[in-house]
């Protein structure tokens, strides 16, 4: 075995130029798979990371009021007293409409603007920075106040620091930033993203949208247990069932069924782009099974001479199966490197984690072996096969 190694090495460093083409195709296939995989998984992560933040215990409901049949937000807060081993709290949302903040001569137009309660920061882990978060009284009394997240107030003052206290306008309405919520992006702060946001009092909120009930809330469940979630999610269907009667009158979303959708994509994804760049590493194969058939025909002499002076028939195979899966196992390792690298040089330009994944590593270097395997075995059985006559014979 170590002999037949040292072989095939001698023969890849004496033909290095054709050596190195053969390679070429192997490393394009191993760093495509592992580029497009991490940079796929990468991106689903930062996505889930993001719904995540949202809050895992967090259901969504969303009602329709109708004339005859309605559920009223003091219904509402009445039906959570009555399920406190269910639910840890709740808290109406309200968006006052479509709008554009400004600040002098500084607008933003993508903020995500929404009434909320006094408890809506524990129900979502919002953070503060600086200043304070929404209190009952700011709802009670309807005070124009707001909390802003720290991409809206480097968008809208310059930063942070200089928000606190200051004058936001909103549908005519002047605002006041009484607190500054801490970042929650792990990466770069985007337009529209969980860090452009400005909460106020959704009593407020509901006297800019001139209307009398809000129609969404939000809901955390008193475990973070997804049956628990699951649970909770189903005492609050049953109950506006019995209101509405119709379930198009009302939505329910837990959060822990849209991250197990996401999941779900994110694995669907991820086979599908592995299985594209792996058509690369197909072809890649068939460029080594190639250049083996042309290695063995230039040295069928050298094949008869072995075997005129006594090598088996397995030698003569196992030189040249290992002569392909070095040649595809350096490869893999080129390519490995050159993917890394390039992954770490696209992460300076995304707002997210896109670091090779062991996953993809491991997947693209068993595969550029197994290639080896598969498209060195044919040309090596037709080496070990040749009559030793007739290939002294050749020339």
């Amino acid at each position: 075995m170590l002999q037949s190694f040292k072989l095939a090495l001698k023969s890849i460093w004496s033909n290095k130029v054709r050596s190195a083409l053969t390679m070429f195709g192997i490393i394009i296939g191993v760093a495509s798979v592992i580029i497009l995989v991490s940079l796929m998984n990468g991106y689903l992560n930062s996505q889930i990371s993001q719904w995540g933040d949202l809050g895992a215990t967090n259901i969504n409901v969303t009602v329709v009021n109708q004339p005859s049949r309605s559920v009223t937000m003091e219904e509402m807060y009445a039906y959570l007293a009555d399920h406190r081993d269910l639910f840890a709290g709740m808290s109406p949302t309200v968006s006052p409409g479509d709008g554009t903040l400004k600040v002098g001569n500084k607008k933003s137009e993508g903020t995500t603007i929404t009434g909320v309660s006094e408890s809506y920061a524990s129900l979502v882990d919002k953070q503060m920075d600086r200043g304070r978060f929404l209190s009952y009284a700011d709802v009670l009394s309807k005070q124009e106040v707001c909390v802003i997240g720290p991409y809206t107030a480097k968008r809208l003052f310059g930063s942070p620091e200089a928000a606190l206290g200051e004058k936001v306008t909103y549908g005519g309405v002047n605002l006041t930033v009484i607190g500054l919520l801490k970042q929650k992006s792990k990466g770069k702060m985007e337009e529209s993203g969980t860090d452009d946001v400005l909460l106020l009092p959704y009593s407020t909120a509901l006297k800019m949208a001139h209307t009398a009930q809000p129609s969404a809330y939000l809901f955390a469940a008193s475990s973070t247990d997804k049956a628990a979630v699951l649970s909770a999610k189903k005492s609050l269907e049953e109950y506006l069932h019995g209101v509405f009667h119709n379930k198009k009158h009302y939505t329910l979303m837990a959060m822990v069924e849209m991250l197990d959708q996401i999941n779900r994509m994110m694995a669907q994804m991820s086979v599908l782009i592995g299985g594209i760049a792996g058509i690369s590493l197909f072809v890649a194969g068939v460029g080594v099974m190639n250049i083996m058939l042309v290695s063995v025909t230039e040295r069928t002499r050298e094949i008869g001479i072995r075997k005129a002076l006594g090598a088996r028939p397995g030698v003569i195979l196992q030189q040249f199966v290992l002569e392909a899966i070095t040649t595809s196992v350096l490869g893999g390792l080129i390519g490995i490197g050159i993917g890394s690298g390039i992954l770490n040089i696209v992460g300076m330009f995304l707002g997210y984690s896109v670091a090779a994944t062991p996953k993809a590593i491991l997947i693209s270097f068993s595969v550029s072996v197994a290639i080896g395997l598969f498209f060195g075995y044919m040309p090596a059985k037709r080496a070990a096969a040749l009559n030793p006559i007739d290939a002294l014979r050749s020339e």
